[in-house]
């Protein structure tokens, strides 16, 4: 099959919308398909490259970090994708590059596919101070975006009901994303010898004892990670420590939010780290902690998986199905059962292990081949749909 793939957000970003476009390019093509990627240029110039073409757009990070505005697509782009034909177009995001991707649909009369990745509810600080409204907002614009479509695909059941809830009518699948397992293999390369003072230096835990609890994410307001601070003083009796992973708007805040708890020797911020090294710092961690309810899915608890690291996080219903309660992790619902957990794997030397046999398992449903797979099948689904009733026939160009 010929799949273009549209997108707002690609490399060299790092967020959870780039890392599914890469890892399903990937397993596409490791099944013989030939793929191609639309997306935005980081600048207002138009090019393509390697498959990918890029059109001109404007920085929009005033809106929020790191995300821009296409300003115009060259005619030439689009008659070039349509006379390549695709087979399928599966579009990514609902802004710039959804409309390019439907026009690209209608012309080949091929079926148009999206995947829902981010709660925009969540998201509602940044553009209308009325919660209520933005909710409002964000669920008719939502609807707007996916009636226009033949599929729709919800990384996980946490996203499945809330366009349920929103009134949706196209047909929707849940198919988590893929990640390269590989790349966090608890017995890769890259996570054999690591130590504290290699990737932490001056900043590592004296007492060698300490539990170590990591989070890798942007740091931002919706990821909640006030509330892991908290956490953390409200067991401060118990030898454990944080490490947080990444950057964002919110390390000041979070930094003087620490002082103010006097955790501040309890708690390591790295910084930017680059994705390449990602998979050595969660070999740091003996538990990955998380309290965010904003994920659809959450790429960094497979990773954590992955990495052989038990979760313990808060209780959010896209963790439906990856946090096997007391196997390989658990949910949390108050700081009592937070510092229950943690202390059940301070006292029993033998639970890690076995949570980690366990987390490594878990997480092997999560591959990019298996991403790819059930992509593949509902791509021929869709095929056959149009073939038999003629979806896109009724659609306005």
């Amino acid at each position: 099959m010929k799949i273009l793939i549209t997108t707002d957000l690609f490399r060299p970003s790092v967020n959870g919308v780039v890392t599914s476009v890469v890892n399903l390019t990937k397993g596409l093509e490791a099944k013989g398909h030939e793929v191609r990627i639309l997306t935005l240029s980081p600048d207002h110039h138009s090019f393509t490259k390697d498959n990918v073409c890029y059109i001109g757009s404007v920085d929009t990070g005033r809106i929020y970090p790191g995300t821009h505005f296409r300003i115009h697509c060259p005619k030439k782009f689009i008659k070039d994708l349509i006379a390549w034909h695709p087979d399928v177009v599966h579009s990514q995001c609902e802004l710039s590059t959804f409309s390019i991707a439907r026009r690209i649909a209608n012309a080949c009369r091929s079926p148009l596919i999206h995947t829902y990745h981010t709660v925009y509810e969540d998201y509602t600080h940044y553009f209308c101070p009325v919660r209520y409204l933005g909710k409002h907002l964000v669920s008719v614009f939502s609807r707007h975006i996916l009636d226009q479509t033949d599929a729709v695909i919800a990384p996980s059941q946490k996203v499945a009901g809330l366009l349920a809830q929103y009134g949706v009518h196209t047909s929707v699948s849940v198919i988590p994303t893929g990640i390269d397992l590989g790349r966090f293999s608890s017995d890769g390369p890259d996570r054999a010898g690591n130590k504290d003072s290699d990737l932490l230096p001056g900043m590592a835990f004296r007492n060698t004892e300490t539990l170590k609890l990591i989070f890798v994410g942007r740091l931002a307001k919706e990821k909640n990670i006030p509330e892991l601070l908290d956490l953390i003083a409200f067991c401060r009796d118990l030898p454990i420590g944080l490490i947080i992973v990444g950057d964002g708007p919110e390390r000041a805040s979070l930094i003087k939010h620490c002082e103010q708890l006097k955790i501040t020797n309890s708690v390591i911020f790295t910084g930017m780290v680059s994705p390449e090294n990602v998979g050595r710092y969660y070999s740091l961690g003996d538990v990955f902690v998380n309290s965010s309810n904003s994920e659809t899915q959450g790429l960094t608890y497979i990773e954590a998986l992955a990495s052989g690291l038990p979760l313990l996080c808060k209780k959010d219903t896209c963790l439906d199905g990856v946090i096997k309660d007391g196997q390989n992790g658990w949910q949390y619902e108050s700081p009592a059962d937070f510092r229950t957990h943690l202390s059940e794997l301070l006292d029993d030397k033998t639970l890690k292990d076995r949570l980690n046999k366990a987390a490594v398992a878990s997480s092997r449903r999560f591959s990019t081949e298996c991403f790819a797979d059930d992509a593949e099948k509902l791509y021929l689904k869709c095929l056959s749909e149009y073939g038999s009733y003629g979806i896109l026939s009724l659609k306005q160009a």
